[in-house]
């Protein structure tokens, strides 16, 4: 038996910009997934995935002789995205799952699926380790996207993330404010696809050049600030240079113009979790607006 794990994450600057050079604070949380791989006689592919609760929420067999291919008529999108990972692992290394014996195989997440903190991106780097191909080369073969959530995936410590000529510059950087006791995380209670985003900001932006060099500047110095209101200035700076890109309504003047503390979206814009500064007298606040997850940053980010 063999065991992966990754980290969720959540990227605190840079969503939609980061796609294009911009520099970014990502952090990797203390909720993840697991992937358990025993071997079995049969050369077929048992896959089981648990919630967080511990339930079974899917399940499916795969035939491994020759090509892999469903057993069953199981034409959920579920099953189709798992096939085509196990395709594309295997296309980069065509030793994987090429052999006489067969897997069962045992995913079980730590965090509610409508969280967004990676339920694809950590998959994605299990599977990359028992397939042993390179997790960026799969993703792009796979999800696309900026491969942030994968340096979170492999790293246990917050990090700044950029793409630039061609390389993912990946830097441990000593993110642990003063005022972490003001910072919390509070989930919007619906799911955003980070696809749908994409799409939405590539069809958006023009000239972006100046806002990448504004959002990079901002990380730097979040990522040494000592002081809360200074923190809540450059968070509220950098929702306000995404609003004008991506032609939306800050959150905060949406669902929470009279809160008193800042608010900052956290990846795309419209669901998963925001940033929040406040204290724990904040918290009756949302949850009195219907929003009930609501994690104190000490709770949440892996430290």
């Amino acid at each position: 038996m063999i065991n992966y794990y990754s980290n969720g994450k959540l990227l605190i600057t840079g969503e939609y910009l980061v796609l294009d050079g911009a520099l970014s604070l990502a952090l990797p949380t203390q909720f993840g997934q697991s992937l358990t791989v025993e071997t079995i006689d049969e050369p077929k592919l048992l896959w089981e995935s648990i919630d967080y609760k511990g339930k079974i929420w899917f399940e499916d067999e795969f035939n491994l002789q020759n090509e892999v291919s469903r057993f069953t008529r199981n034409d959920s999108n579920v099953s189709k995205r798992l096939l085509q990972i196990l395709k594309a692992g295997k296309q980069l290394n065509p030793h994987f799952l090429n052999s006489n014996i067969g897997y069962k195989v045992t995913n079980k997440l730590d965090f509610p699926q409508f969280w967004g903190l990676g339920s694809s991106s950590t998959l994605i780097n299990n599977i990359a380790q028992w397939a042993k191909v390179d997790t960026y080369q799969l993703l792009e073969q796979t999800f696309g996207g900026s491969g942030y959530d994968i340096a979170c995936a492999q790293h246990n410590f917050p990090i700044t993330y950029q793409l630039k000529d061609d390389k993912r510059l990946i830097n441990k950087v000593d993110f642990n404010p003063k005022f972490k006791d003001n910072l919390f995380f509070v989930h919007l209670n619906k799911k955003q696809n980070s696809r749908d985003g994409i799409k939405q900001y590539n069809s958006n932006k023009n000239n972006s050049a100046l806002a990448i060099s504004e959002i990079s500047n901002i990380t730097s110095k979040i990522v040494t600030c000592t002081s809360l209101n200074d923190f809540e200035a450059l968070i509220t700076s950098h929702e306000h240079i995404v609003s004008k890109i991506i032609k939306q309504e800050p959150i905060k003047n949406l669902l929470f113009n009279d809160y008193n503390g800042a608010i900052k979206s956290l990846g795309a814009w419209g669901g998963d979790f925001i940033l929040a500064t406040g204290n724990r007298d904040s918290f009756n606040y949302f949850k009195s607006k219907g929003y009930h997850t609501v994690i104190p940053f000490t709770e949440m980010v892996l430290n």
